[in-house]
C-alpha cells in the first residue's frame, strides 16, 4: 500500500519528488525544501492517505554532503494502516541556514518533535509558534547530534537558579553522576583552606 502511496504523491507532485525507494516495507520520498509542507498537508487530508499521525520528527547529518542535513519524518495512518517517510535535505556545509517548513499547524505532535531537532541540530522550522530548547538549557552552545560538535566541549558554567514556588534538585558535586564532559573548573568543591566544620563552596565567581 504505500508504494501506492508513492505514486499518488508522484501523480500529484510531479515536480517536488526527488528521489523514492523501499526497503524492507519501509517507503521514502526525497523531497525538494519548498515542498515539503504541501505534500505533507495532502498526505493528511486526502482520503486516500489519511496520514493522521506524525509519529516521528528527526535529522541526520551528513558533513561532507551539500545540502548537509536530512530531515525525516515518518507518518501513519490509523484508519487505513500504512506508513510513509518524507526526507527533505536542507543546509549549507558550514550549517548556518538550515531551516524548512513547520508542520504545528498540521500536527500537534510536531511542536515538540521539532524542538528537539532544533535542540539537537540547529533545524530551524520556519513558522514554528514556539521554537526554543526542548531539553538543553538555553545558554547551551552549538547543537551536540551535530557530527562536528567536539565530544570533549566544556560548556559555560552558569549559576544555580532558584525559582521560587519550584522545588529542584541540586545540581551534581564534582564526585556524582557520570564523568563524560565533566567541568575541568573548579565548581562545588570544598576549598584546601577551609574550615572543616564551615566548608567553602567554591562557584564560577571564585575562577
Amino acid at each position: 500500500m504505500s508504494q501506492a502511496l508513492i505514486e499518488l504523491v508522484k501523480k500529484n507532485f510531479p515536480d517536488a519528488v526527488l528521489a523514492s525507494h523501499s526497503q524492507l516495507g519501509d517507503d521514502t520520498l526525497v523531497l525538494k525544501p519548498e515542498s515539503w509542507k504541501a505534500v505533507a498537508r495532502f498526505l493528511k487530508d486526502d482520503p486516500q492517505s489519511d496520514m493522521s499521525m506524525l509519529t516521528d520528527l528527526t535529522a541526520v547529518d551528513f558533513p561532507d554532503r551539500d545540502p548537509r542535513f536530512e530531515v525525516v519524518a515518518h507518518f501513519y495512518s490509523l484508519s487505513l494502516g500504512h506508513r510513509l517517510r518524507l526526507k527533505a535535505r536542507i543546509g549549507d556545509r558550514d550549517g548556518e541556514t538550515v531551516e524548512l517548513d513547520t508542520l504545528t499547524d498540521l500536527w500537534g505532535s510536531a511542536n515538540w518533535l521539532e524542538r528537539e531537532c532544533y535542540d539537537m541540530f540547529g533545524v530551524k522550522f520556519l513558522g514554528h509558534p514556539d521554537l526554543r530548547r526542548i531539553l538543553l538549557y538555553p545558554e547551551f552552545e552549538g547543537y551536540p547530534l551535530r557530527k562536528d560538535y567536539p565530544a570533549e566541549k566544556i560548556q559555560p558554567l552558569l549559576q544555580y537558579r532558584d525559582e521560587p514556588g519550584i522545588e529542584k534538585v541540586a545540581p551534581f558535586g564534582v564526585d556524582e553522576g557520570m564523568s563524560f564532559g565533566r567541568q575541568t573548573h573548579k565548581y562545588g568543591i570544598v576549598a584546601e583552606e577551609a574550615e572543616p566544620t564551615r566548608p567553602k563552596i567554591i562557584t564560577p565567581a571564585d575562577n
